[in-house]
Parts: C-alpha cells; structure tokens; sequence
C-alpha cells in the first residue's frame, strides 16, 4: 500500500502554541506517544479556535467532533523537548472543516508530526450533522 504524504499547507497557518513534552508523554518506546500527541494537538486546536473567538462546544451554535484523524510521523521527540505546534485551516467545505497540525522541536526545528482531522458540526438539538454556516467559514479564514 502507498503512503500518501500529508502535506500542511503553509499559508493557511492560523496559529502557533507552543508545548513541552511531559514525561507522561512517553511510551515504552522512550519516546513521545501517539496518545499524548493527538491530546498536544487537541490543546494546540483548543488555543486556535479560541484566538478566532470560538470554542469546540460552540461553533456559531454548533457543536464541533472530529470525524477522522490521519498521524504521519518524522520523528521521534522525548522529555523534556519543547515542541511549537502549528495549526492551519484552509478554507472549510460545505459539510467539514479540515485542521492540520504540525509538530516541530524547537531545539533544531525539525517536524516532529504531521496531522490532518476533519470537524464536522453537529446540531445540538437533533445530534445531526449540520453544515458548516458561511459566517463561521469566514472566522476561520480570518474574515470576520
């Protein structure tokens, strides 16, 4: 099977946190677990979202859930690296918006992850899917 290499798109970057590898965050590999990297990514998305004045549990009125999530690895990063997170978002479809984020060590700049999810919406009353509203496209473009 061919790996498809997750590109991140560099001028969509939204945002930049940085966080430091925990000793927590190390598996039996002695290094950065994969657990404790989708949890720095969801940290790294909380700020984001937050800088555009939003938040997972309200999305213009919407509920926020990720719907699939792809984790390429490049390299390893270990206690107690600081690590800056990047988050882009490109231009939301109709029915998901796509977040990438990129792990880099700051020691040496190196990508530590590359990540693509997608959010879907979810309409509080019904637990239905909903589509993502113009306005809160243009927040995430930074057109507001």
């Amino acid at each position: 099977m061919e790996r498809v290499r997750l590109e991140f798109p560099e001028a969509d970057v939204r945002h930049r946190h940085g966080l430091t590898v925990r000793v927590t965050d190390m598996n039996y590999g002695r290094h950065l677990g994969h657990d404790a990297v989708v949890s720095l990514m969801h940290e790294a998305r909380v700020q984001a979202l937050a800088s555009l004045g939003l938040s997972e549990g309200d999305m213009e009125g919407y509920l926020c859930v990720v719907a699939d999530l792809a984790v390429q690895y490049q390299a390893e990063s270990r206690w107690p690296d600081a690590l800056m997170i990047e988050t882009a978002i490109p231009a939301p479809s109709r029915k998901s918006i796509a977040v990438y984020h990129r792990l880099r060590r700051e020691s040496d700049d190196r990508s530590v992850a590359t990540a693509r999810l997608n959010l879907m919406l979810i309409d509080p009353d019904t637990g239905r899917p909903a589509p993502v509203p113009a306005t809160l496209a243009d927040r995430l473009m930074g057109n507001d």
